[in-house]
């Protein structure tokens, strides 16, 4: 009974974030929107993976459109901040400043801990519990597993970035390639008609 109390504690626990990965076309606004009670610990977090300089306009909101968080053509960054209001928050994403250019955009939004969720299903027993040491061990893999979950995220989209700027790399350098080739035949050929022109009879 407890052991099944525990696996829906963590997988309401895992329900409580955002986590995806958007694109965002040029000169677009894009907005997502969240049901958040009052008095909740909420942190928004936001890389542009591809695209144009790697930069992108983000405002959050709360239901009274008062702007929590503005910032303006950022790579990454993150805001922590606890809910003054039952209300709808908005997070909008602007692509624009950029005229052609549009981005892949990561975002993970999280509400909530899963504390509060160990403190709210020992008020519905209505009895105070101590946590046995298999809650207590299935507690700390939880909070491992997360962290674990955050670094291979932000490794991914390191290596996304990486792999993309190198490909941009490896595409300029392949068309400079192609330019310095197409000189040197284009030299070779008027070498050629040069040296034929001077043992030609007239």
């Amino acid at each position: 009974m407890m052991l099944s109390k525990i696996v829906v504690l963590y997988i309401i626990a895992f329900a409580r974030a955002i986590e995806l990965t958007f694109e965002l076309s040029d000169n677009a606004n894009q907005c997502f929107f969240e049901d958040i009670k009052a008095g909740i610990d909420c942190v928004i977090e936001y890389q542009v993976v591809t695209g144009g300089q790697y930069d992108v306009d983000m405002t959050l909101q709360d239901k009274e459109g008062k702007i929590l968080y503005q910032g303006a053509k950022k790579q990454y960054d993150s805001f922590s901040w606890k809910t003054e209001a039952e209300g709808t928050y908005k997070a909008c994403f602007s692509n624009e400043f950029s005229t052609f250019s549009h981005k892949i955009v990561y975002m993970d939004w999280q509400k909530g801990n899963e504390g509060q969720l160990l403190a709210s299903l020992d008020k519905a027993t209505s009895r105070i519990v101590a946590m046995t040491q298999l809650e207590t061990s299935a507690s700390a893999i939880g909070d491992r597993l997360r962290l674990i979950d955050d670094y291979q995220t932000h490794h991914r989209l390191r290596e996304a970035t990486g792999r993309k700027r190198a490909e941009d790399l490896n595409e300029r350098v392949l068309l400079w390639s192609l330019g310095q080739t197409a000189i040197i035949i284009t030299l070779g050929i008027a070498q050629v008609l040069l040296l034929r022109s001077f043992f030609t009879e007239k």
